[in-house]
């Protein structure tokens, strides 16, 4: 199996070649919670005027990418209702896609998550744009061309990604499949702030927070770090893997990583603490 990672080298050879990728920016700008219940987002859209891969086109995954219906920030929309997007930002079904962003990596993967679950060719630039900038990459600044709409398509592929809150509920304390919380430390113990109604963790989860699964220029940690840092909270790989975080975000870059080592029984439980830390009768444990 192919990494799901590219590298600049990768792409930028890509970049020059008949058959090029579609590369798309998903900076999202999600500021850390200054008190519990502050929640403040912003495009990420000025950050690709600033600098950004030529010939890549910005996109919102909370607008874009999300269903706006939902009450949740981040709830997945239909397979059809991405397909519909995707050919309306001139992506067919058969395109190649390289996403990236300039924020941490996690907006990249929850878009890279989406497209592979209806089956679109998608992997995620190692590193983001900083590490095409350290390679002495070409950027661009200001706005592109529009997209020019492709044919829309039907969606004809799809893997079992998301697991709801009433299978949580329902599991069992012998379920041997790992439920991994992705978020730092302070937000899994609750010692810090939540963008949510209450602090905790969902009883009977782990922490893998998957922003330590980066190095501090935002490249993915190599494979015997990625598996020993799984393997340290009983994640082998054995059993699927049930993922959470605040959103469905973080999650995403745990999925990511954990492709990236072969594991592909992964689903992410979209509405994770957003949706289980508003019902005050769902328990959260503190510690």
């Amino acid at each position: 199996m192919s990494s799901p990672f590219i590298t600049v080298t990768e792409l930028a050879s890509l970049l020059s070649a008949a058959a090029a990728p579609i590369v798309l920016d998903a900076s999202c700008v999600l500021h850390p919670a200054k008190f519990d219940g502050d929640y403040r987002r912003d495009s990420g859209r000025p950050r690709w005027l600033e600098a950004h891969i030529p010939g890549s086109q910005h996109v919102d995954v909370p607008t874009q990418f999300s269903d706006g219906t939902a009450a949740l920030h981040y709830t997945h929309p239909t397979p059809q209702a991405i397909a519909d997007e995707l050919a309306r930002i001139g992506i067919g079904e058969t395109d190649t896609v390289v996403v990236y962003d300039t924020t941490g990596g996690l907006f990249a993967a929850r878009l890279w998550y989406l497209l592979r679950w209806i089956g679109i060719d998608v992997r995620v630039l190692d590193g983001g744009l900083s590490t095409w900038i350290a390679a002495g990459s070409p950027v661009s600044i200001g706005d592109e061309p529009a997209a020019i709409p492709v044919a829309p398509w039907t969606v004809s592929v799809e893997h079992d990604a998301w697991i709801t809150k009433d299978e949580l509920l329902k599991r069992s304390e012998s379920d041997a499949r790992p439920l991994v919380c992705g978020l730092p430390a302070g937000s899994f113990t609750g010692a810090a702030p939540s963008r949510y109604a209450r602090r905790g963790r969902i009883p009977g989860s782990v922490n893998v927070s998957s922003r330590e699964l980066f190095d501090s220029d935002g490249t993915v940690r190599d494979d015997e770090f990625l598996r020993a840092a799984y393997a340290a909270e009983g994640v082998t790989g054995a059993e699927e893997v049930l993922l959470y975080c605040g959103g469905g975000i973080s999650a995403s870059a745990n999925a990511l990583t954990l492709v990236e080592l072969g594991v592909t029984a992964v689903r992410i439980y979209d509405g994770s603490l957003e949706e289980w830390s508003a019902e005050e009768s769902l328990p959260l444990e503190l510690g």
